[in-house]
């Protein structure tokens, strides 16, 4: 019989700090099997930070489940940094993270963001990785970019809460809307820069759902939270989340060919449109795409969560294949 409810909440068995510069120290946590598979998961944002409910999504029997704070977010230190914070510092982390650990080869899985950081680090590091597991797919392409922050991209579907993401902005800032939302992000005056903060992530934070989930979104979204994640996403955003071509993560795509990859999205997915996953699994033919026909942005949502446990379930066959 398929789970389709998350596993119990479980405690991590290990934690602790990885120095991976003179700058930055990682929070990284174990929760599962000591013994089991690993499995590495990526949070979103970039800048969300690791949460409890993350640790649910694999077989604690099975698996090692491996959880990690990013540059600036969560517990790890400094706070909020944007210095030497990259998509391709992430990637070297992740690469760290993996040796300290000691681990020879696991299970990359993220959603959002998190799917970003997934297939970057796989395209740089291939050998490291047993398989991918994705859902609300970002690419990283130009195009990807202006559908969020555009009232001809997510606006049209959310134009009510569009709106109130624009409400800040004074006319002249309007033209560019993310170097405007950093400047404030970045203001000297907390009252500017926490305002500015606070309607970045709830933008985002709204039209994750497919249902609007009020207590959802103000739950997750705590003060610290809403500020990593709306600094370090715009600073991401405005840098064109360092990518070296419009084409993003395409651009590599080849590495991929030999790992084994499922992408699980949302048909109804406002963030992260389902064209994105689409267009990535017809770039990599072996792998598999679920089309969730309930399902949006949100890991947590019912549909989404079903199908995200069946892909755990069934990359268990991935390590007792000779």
């Amino acid at each position: 019989m398929t789970r389709t409810r998350l596993f119990p909440p479980r405690n991590p068995y290990h934690s602790g700090f990885l120095k991976v510069s003179n700058l930055h120290t990682l929070y990284f946590e174990e929760v599962g099997n000591p013994e089991g598979k690993p499995v590495i998961f990526l949070h979103g944002g970039p800048g969300v930070g690791i949460h409890p409910g993350y640790r649910r999504f694999f077989d604690y029997k099975f698996y090692r489940v491996i959880l990690f704070d990013q540059r600036g977010s969560g517990k790890s230190t400094p706070f909020a940094e944007l210095r030497e914070n990259t998509t391709w510092h992430l990637v070297e982390d992740l690469e760290k993270l993996r040796e300290h650990l000691k681990i020879r080869k696991w299970i990359v899985t993220g959603g959002s963001w998190g799917s970003t950081l997934a297939l970057a680090y796989a395209q740089s590091f291939p050998e490291s990785v047993k398989g991918i597991i994705i859902r609300g797919v970002f690419t990283a392409r130009a195009s990807d970019m202006e559908w969020l922050f555009s009232e001809k991209g997510a606006g049209q579907i959310w134009p009510d809460e569009f709106e109130k993401f624009m409400s800040i902005l004074s006319k002249r800032e309007k033209k560019e809307i993310i170097k405007s939302y950093y400047k404030r992000l970045t203001s000297r005056k907390s009252k500017i820069a926490w305002e500015a903060a606070r309607a970045f992530a709830n933008w985002e934070g709204t039209i994750m759902n497919l249902i609007p989930d009020e207590k959802a979104t103000t739950s997750f979204l705590t003060k610290d939270r809403t500020v990593a994640f709306a600094i370090i996403e715009c600073y991401y955003t405005l840098n064109n989340f360092f990518m070296k071509t419009k084409n993003g993560l395409f651009q590599n795509i080849q590495k991929l060919r030999n790992i084994p990859v499922t992408i699980v999205q949302g048909r109804y997915d406002i963030i992260c449109p389902m064209r994105y996953a689409y267009d990535l699994h017809k770039s990599l033919p072996g792998s598999k795409l679920i089309i969730v026909s309930t399902g949006s942005h949100s890991p947590l949502e019912p549909a989404m969560t079903k199908e995200l446990i069946k892909a755990g379930e069934e990359f268990k066959n991935l390590w007792r294949a000779k």
